[in-house]
């Protein structure tokens, strides 16, 4: 009754004069509806309002389209880029046949997720650190038609214009192709940009500690926010790209999350830092390899074995595995090591904190429905403290280095997603425990995203008449 009773002072306090609903699909996109500020009650909060769930996809038959969205009063915030004041807050879905959660909403699957962990004993808290990357560009055009299909995308940052005379002058500071990691101005041409969203997302209620340039060109970049659980966390990320989107928007920019826009260059990633606690105790720390406890390796082990059916969720589109190959920083190889950027899973330099204890996942892509992303690597992570599962040995040599026989011989990622939908279809028992995710669930997901790889597959590709046309 606090919360709601705040989200109220919130707008009295603030003259708020729309309350926006907002939950997101499976795709991991926010869906909204707008009210006058004058609709909202007491019993909004406990019984919901109705709407159409039929018309999101891969959801409710239109037989039984009528389902609630109910709003989290702890959610509450005011939309920075509203003209007129407006409330923010993020619903759960209930089905209104018996009340209950709706089995396929993913904010759901985040709580059962994190209520799971604590029934088993295991932990109280599980703490989650997702790193977005993401590009910002000047201008994107593309076209899929049945006689015509294209994209291009042009920067003034881009390492393709250093010999282009630009209507607004040329100024020569470009970084090149994987030149931009932590470039400075005048190279780094986006700093305030990024200076403007991390100053936007502090004021929503995001803990935001750096910003920086990263690898590829063209203005890829990162903005750094602290850990959070991962209900919190996933609404935060959802947070995050809204704000990214429509701060370059007010730039004259465009962002986008795309895994791999640019060939020939670095992808975007979103390595999920991530920990289990227990009593205020960090479980990760111990006296096992660099500093992890037996729980924080048998932790990796169930990543590494359901990583495959992991990728279905972190790495939900065609897209994803254009950036999972060898050479470009991404982390194809299913292992783990200290500071070792070229595994799947790293361990990062914490210092003798045994506090900052913690794994990084490093797979993972900003496309990842958040809730549900971090929830499969939090079953599977569970799955392996249950069962012991061993890791293995960490190998900490540069792994792009080995030659190809010998990363053959190691076990990888999934090369499309195609083959992450049939390892997940094959491997989900881990997933169903303590009923966090469920076959219904779990099968309309799939049954989604395989429409994406039909679509793919079903249509010619530019690269196809460079390479085929003249045949």
């Amino acid at each position: 009754m606090d919360a709601i009773k705040n989200v109220f002072k919130l707008i009295e306090e603030n003259d708020i004069e729309f309350v926006d609903f907002r939950f997101c699909d499976f795709n991991g996109k926010w869906r909204h509806i707008t009210f006058s500020v004058t609709e909202l009650d007491e019993k909004v909060f406990q019984q919901g309002l109705n709407f159409d769930g039929s018309s999101i996809e891969g959801w409710c038959p239109i037989n039984k389209s009528d389902m609630f969205y109910v709003p989290d009063a702890t959610s509450a915030f005011i939309d920075p880029f509203m003209s007129h004041p407006t409330v923010v807050l993020i619903c759960d879905i209930v089905d209104p046949t018996n009340g209950k959660p709706y089995n396929r909403d993913p904010r759901g699957v985040a709580k059962r997720a994190e209520q799971f962990a604590k029934q088993t004993g295991v932990a109280d808290q599980a703490f989650f650190g997702p790193e977005l990357e993401f590009f910002l560009f000047d201008d994107v055009t593309y076209s899929a038609k049945p006689n015509e299909s294209f994209h291009k995308i042009d920067a003034s940052t881009g390492a393709w214009n250093r010999g282009t005379k630009l209507e607004e002058g040329s100024h020569g500071h470009i970084a090149g192709m994987k030149g931009n990691y932590f470039s400075l101005a005048p190279v780094d041409r986006n700093h305030d940009i990024r200076s403007e969203m991390c100053s936007v997302l502090r004021k929503i209620g995001i803990d935001m500690h750096l910003h920086h340039g990263e690898v590829a060109t063209a203005g890829q970049s990162e903005l750094g926010m602290r850990f959070n659980t991962l209900t919190r966390k996933a609404d935060e990320v959802l947070m995050y790209k809204y704000v990214v989107h429509n701060v370059a928007d007010l730039f004259g920019k465009t962002a986008t999350f795309m895994p791999k826009p640019l060939a020939g260059d670095n992808g975007s990633g979103m390595h999920v830092h991530q920990s289990l606690w227990k009593a205020g105790k960090n479980l990760f720390a111990g006296n096992q390899y660099d500093g992890l406890s037996d729980t924080a390796l048998h932790y990796i082990g169930g990543i590494i074995k359901h990583a495959k059916a992991i990728n279905a969720f972190t790495n939900p589109t065609t897209n994803s595995y254009k950036r999972l190959i060898p050479g470009y920083e991404a982390p194809v190889i299913l292992t783990y090591a200290a500071r070792n950027r070229s595994a799947s899973i790293r361990i990062p330099a914490s210092g003798t904190s045994a506090a900052a204890k913690r794994i990084e996942v490093r797979f993972p892509d900003p496309t990842a429905n958040p809730y549900l992303g971090m929830a499969a690597m939090l079953m599977a992570g569970l799955d392996g403290v249950k069962n012991k599962i061993d890791p293995g040995k960490a190998l900490e040599d540069n792994l792009y280095a080995r030659s190809a026989d010998d990363v053959a011989k190691l076990p990888q990622v999934c090369g499309s997603l195609e083959e992450a939908l049939r390892n997940l279809d094959a491997d989900r028992d881990f997933l169903k425990e303590g009923g966090v995710f469920d076959d219904d669930m779990i099968d309309a997901y799939i049954e989604l995203k395989s429409e994406d790889v039909v679509r793919l597959n079903h249509t010619p590709a530019p690269i196809e008449f460079e390479m085929y046309f003249s045949a």
